[in-house]
């Protein structure tokens, strides 16, 4: 086939961290096996993990990750799917989309299959529109423009860094939510793409999320969850919350909305709840922080203003838990890994 009919195919990389078999690619095949996989195998690293015939991949487990990273394995979480994010630091692409093993193939309201790749690539190919909002949404899309009054001196946009999907059937709520609702279903598709404005905050999810790895790659951190922390299920916001930050300083856009795809199954809220107990608290005094942390100009790389953010995580959250000290610790170390495999990633910045 054509390289048109896949886009990017050798510039993106897909990342998906399981613990299972792989059989949910097969739905996937006809839109993802000409692109390369980076499956990151989360739990007991002695397991034989699955993939179905004819992808190609390369399979990394906990093994692979503390032989590679050494004491800055410390960094990446263990059994949790933030593990995903070892994936974004050992490839090589300028651009990954990332996927959770629940989500299958969508369909649009006439019936037709969503190719949430493809669509993940128009999001990141065309600007975005931070500083004013377009009420016909997305002006880069087919059928769709700047409406009257819209600043001309605006209308080239900023490069897009994030491009986050949403998702059909279950949605991502949190345990409370999930405990009153336990029936609910997403049946709403909105077919839609917006850019989050400048200075607004959103709740990240990564199980449907593409990003350009060379303009945003390095604050992609999914923090420290799962074994060992006192607190899961808040690591893509965690690096959403960072990003947007950052986005913002450097001047690039996140946009969200299009495409979805088939969450297929809700996971136990009560254990979604044991995780997400502190955070709900947390959050509260995370999101203010967000919202008022500011970058001095001297920042110009996403690796310097991760560091300084890791700063006044350390000096403001840490008052909150010791926890804040540890993942502030983590970020540190998290960016010097990420040199350390990305030896070429600051040069375009390097004076």
């Amino acid at each position: 086939m054509a390289a048109s009919t896949f886009p990017l195919k050798d510039e993106l990389d897909i990342v998906i961290p399981t613990i299972r078999n792989l059989d949910f690619l097969e739905m996937w095949r006809p839109f993802f096996q000409p692109y390369h996989l980076i499956i990151v195998q989360d739990g007991d690293p002695s397991r034989n993990i699955k993939v179905p015939d004819g992808f190609d991949y390369e399979l990394y487990n906990r093994n692979d990750i503390n032989k590679i990273l050494g004491p800055k394995a410390s960094c990446i979480s263990f059994k949790d799917s933030a593990c995903r994010c070892f994936g974004y630091m050992v490839s090589k692409k300028k651009y990954i989309f990332t996927i959770d093993d629940d989500c299958f193939v969508a369909k649009d309201p006439t019936g037709k299959d969503i190719d949430a790749l493809r669509q993940h690539i128009s999001n990141l190919l065309n600007p975005s529109t931070p500083y004013f909002f377009n009420t016909l949404y997305d002006p880069f899309t087919d059928g769709a423009d700047f409406v009257r009054g819209y600043p001309f001196s605006l209308r080239e946009g900023v490069p897009t860094a994030v491009s986050h999907g949403l998702w059909l059937n279950i949605p991502d709520y949190d345990a409370p939510t999930q405990l009153v609702k336990p029936r609910e279903r997403n049946t709403r598709y909105v077919e839609a793409v917006m850019t989050i404005p400048k200075g607004i905050l959103f709740p990240m999810c990564g199980m449907n999320l593409a990003f350009d790895r060379s303009l945003i790659g390095p604050a992609m951190y999914f923090g420290l969850m799962g074994d060992g922390q006192p607190i899961g299920r808040y690591d893509d916001m965690w690096a959403g919350w960072c990003v947007k930050v950052i986005c913002d300083h450097l001047g690039f856009g996140i946009k969200t909305g299009l495409p979805y795809i088939w969450h297929s199954k809700a996971s136990n809220p009560f254990v979604n709840l044991k995780k997400e107990y502190k955070g709900i608290f947390w959050q509260e005094e995370m999101i203010p922080f967000f919202q008022d942390a500011v970058l001095p100009k001297e920042c110009t790389t996403v690796q310097s203003c991760y560091k300084e953010l890791a700063k006044q995580v350390k000096d403001k959250l840490g008052k909150i838990d010791p926890y804040f000290v540890k993942l502030a610790d983590a970020m540190v170390t998290w960016i010097d890994a990420w040199d350390e495999l990305n030896p070429t990633a600051k040069a375009p910045n390097s004076k």
